[in-house]
C-alpha cells in the first residue's frame, strides 16, 4: 500500500499547486502483460511521474501520450488498448511478451483535491473504501468492498466503468514471532499485502523489533480461529515456536478456505505433524492442501532466505504461477 500511498500524495501535491495531472490505470489485462489490473501511474504537466503501468517502450509512448493530452488542454478520459505482440496491425505496445492490457487515460484536477485526500485517509486509517471511475465521475465510496478487487466494463474507448477495493488487496497472517517472522514481515512488506502478526508471548525481541507488521497481537494460539477468516486473499504462515503449538495451530485453521497455509519445518518434523494430525482423523485429502515444507526449495538456510523462498511461494500461488 505504500505505492499507492506515494502515488495519491504525489498527485495531491501537483493539484495543490494548479498543476493537472493525468493518473493512468491498467483496468484490465490478460495473458503475458507486464501491466497487471490496478497498476497506476500518474503523470503532471511538466512530465514528472509517479508510479508504472508496466514500462518498457510502451509505459515510454504513453507518458508521451499523456504529456501531450495534458499540453493541449485535452481533458477527457478515455481507454487505450495495448497488445504486445508486433504482428498486429493496430494498438501495438513496441513489446513482444505477449498478452495485452487497456490503459485507463483519466484526467484530475482541483477540484478532484477533496476526493484524492478521503483516499489519502483511508489508506492512511486502512478502512475499507470503494474507487469508482466513469467519464463522469471520480468517487470514493466509505465502508463498502467489493466482492472481486477489481471490477471493469466497457462499451468503448470512452465508455466504460471501473471499480476497485482501495487499500490492501491481500492479507498475511503470520502465526508465531521468531526471526524468520521478522525477515518475513520486512520482505512482505514491500508487496500489496497487511500483515498480521500473532504470538502468545508478550516479551520477545523479534517482535519488538518488528515494526513491518501492521497488526501485532499476544493471543492464546487456542483463540486463533477467531482471528483468522477464509478468504480468497487470505494467506496464512504458520512458524510457532515448536510442533505441538503448530498443531494447534493448525486444526483450527484446517476448515477455513484460505487461499495459502504453509507451515515452517524440516521435512522429518512435518512428517511427523503431519502422520499425528491424520491418525486424529484428518483426512490426507485436507492435510496434503499445507505447503510444507514451506517455501520453494533453494536450500535456503538463514532467517533472510528462508523469507524469500516463502515470500516467492506465496507470489506464485497469488499469481498463479504453477
Amino acid at each position: 500500500m505504500k505505492k499507492e500511498l506515494e502515488l495519491w500524495q504525489f498527485i495531491a501535491k501537483r493539484l495543490k499547486n494548479d498543476r493537472k495531472v493525468m493518473l493512468l490505470v491498467v483496468v484490465e489485462s490478460m495473458g503475458s502483460s507486464p501491466g497487471r489490473q490496478g497498476f497506476k501511474m500518474a503523470v503532471d504537466t511538466e512530465g514528472e511521474l509517479c508510479g508504472s503501468v508496466g514500462g518498457g517502450i510502451m509505459e515510454i509512448k504513453l507518458i508521451e501520450l499523456a504529456k501531450d493530452r495534458l499540453e493541449k488542454n485535452e481533458y477527457t478520459s478515455f481507454l487505450k488498448k495495448q497488445i504486445h505482440n508486433k504482428s498486429v496491425t493496430r494498438d501495438q505496445s513496441g513489446m513482444i511478451c505477449s498478452g495485452e492490457q487497456t490503459i485507463l487515460f483519466f484526467p484530475l484536477a482541483k477540484k478532484d483535491l477533496n476526493t484524492i485526500q478521503r483516499i489519502l485517509s483511508i489508506l492512511k486509517k486502512n478502512e475499507p473504501a470503494v474507487l469508482k471511475l466513469t467519464p463522469q465521475y471520480f468517487q470514493v465510496f466509505d465502508n463498502q468492498k467489493l466482492t472481486n478487487d477489481f471490477n471493469f466494463i466497457a462499451a468503448d474507448e470512452t465508455s466504460f466503468v471501473f471499480t476497485e477495493n482501495v487499500g490492501f488487496k491481500n492479507h498475511l497472517y503470520i502465526v508465531g514471532g521468531g526471526h524468520c517472522a521478522l525477515a518475513l514481515s520486512e520482505l512482505m512488506s514491500k508487496m500489496d499485502f497487511q500483515i498480521h502478526l500473532f504470538d502468545d508471548r508478550s516479551e520477545v525481541n523479534t517482535i519488538q523489533k518488528n515494526k513491518f507488521a501492521h497488526h501485532i497481537e499476544t493471543i492464546d494460539y487456542e483463540a486463533i480461529s477467531s482471528k483468522i477468516p477464509s478468504g480468497h486473499n487470505i494467506y496464512v504462515v504458520v512458524m510457532t515456536v515448536g510442533y505441538r503449538t503448530d498443531a494447534v495451530v493448525i486444526r483450527q485453521l484446517l476448515d477455513k478456505n484460505v487461499r495459502y497455509l504453509g507451515v515452517l519445518g524440516s521435512g522429518a518434523k512435518m512428517s511427523t505433524l503431519l502422520e499425528m494430525l491424520e491418525n486424529e482423523g484428518f483426512s490426507p485429502e485436507i492435510l496434503e492442501g499445507i505447503h510444507t515444507p514451506i517455501g520453494l526449495k533453494i536450500n535456503s538456510q538463514t532467517p533472510e532466505e528462508i523469507s524469500v523462498s516463502i515470500a516467492a511461494e506465496i507470489v506464485s500461488v497469488k499469481n498463479r504461477f504453477f
